[in-house]
């Protein structure tokens, strides 16, 4: 799932006009074309646009979407965005494919995006961010981690994602690339699982992204090297069988937009 193709198609395009967004070809999931990032700014809000949206989105995004949410919900006051969903990223795919009801998917990763597509859940989906992996151990470092070697040693306490989340398939990735084979004493199923437990001081160091890590002040990074070679890039779609099609693909619209790009680039995720 390499390659892009056209984004969201005329749902997303209805909305770009509604935003008042200049329309235009998005970075989808097969097309080496450049990211179609619309334009937004205040005062753009369109009365017409309306309902209730229900996001589903990857537990790495939750400081970026819950401002992007609300910033949404100011230019759009005709607009509500549910409480938002965040896990991994294939425990949501499989929620949605299990038929619960949502709006709009993120994912962290294209292969959970594919999947939700797949199974007839989702319209083509666009690339909004990317992201990658950073070793992060308790403040003080009480493990003495110095680098990814040390992650295989039994006497220290490791926690990972699960191989089946985005975060897990890119540590398995990164790891396997340095040739180390990790002692992992506890598996979890997204990375604020990884980030909580490495924070608290119950493991000695964890593998998370470099956005959570940058959010904690209760972990220190350790150089990485390779990391910067492993990239999960996030698409993010609207359902197919959304309830406010028109709001959901609005919002979409927003996370693409000059505006939704800099509250992510902020946040220190990288440009799709």
């Amino acid at each position: 799932m390499r390659t892009r193709r056209i984004g969201i198609a005329a749902l997303a395009g209805a909305a770009l006009l509604l935003a008042g967004c200049a329309a235009g070809g998005g970075p989808g999931i097969g097309s080496d074309a450049a990211p179609r990032v619309a334009e937004s700014g205040p005062g753009t809000a369109a009365p017409d646009v309306s309902g209730e949206v229900t996001v589903f989105a990857a537990a790495s995004l939750q400081a970026g979407f819950d401002e992007l949410a609300s910033e949404f919900e100011q230019r759009h006051p005709s607009v509500t965005i549910s409480p938002i969903g965040y896990d991994g990223s294939s425990t949501l795919a499989t929620q949605l494919i299990e038929g619960a009801p949502a709006d709009v998917f993120a994912s962290a990763d294209e292969t959970n995006m594919q999947k939700v597509v797949d199974a007839g859940r989702a319209a083509t989906p666009d690339l909004f961010a990317t992201n990658r992996l950073t070793l992060v151990v308790p403040a003080g470092n009480p493990g003495s981690i110095t680098g990814l070697d040390d992650l295989a040693d039994k006497d220290r306490t490791v926690v990972l994602c699960a191989d089946a989340v985005p975060c897990g398939a890119a540590s398995a990735m990164l790891l396997g690339e340095a040739g180390v084979t990790p002692s992992v004493d506890s598996y979890e199923q997204n990375v604020t699982a990884v980030l909580t437990k490495v924070a608290s001081g119950e493991a000695d160091a964890g593998l998370v992204y470099v956005t959570d890590a940058a959010l904690s002040g209760a972990v220190e990074t350790v150089d990485t090297p390779g990391a910067e070679s492993v990239v999960n890039r996030y698409p993010i779609a609207v359902l197919a069988d959304a309830r406010s099609p028109e709001a959901a693909a609005a919002f979409v619209a927003y996370v693409l937009s000059d505006d939704g790009q800099a509250v992510l680039r902020r946040l220190g995720f990288g440009a799709p």
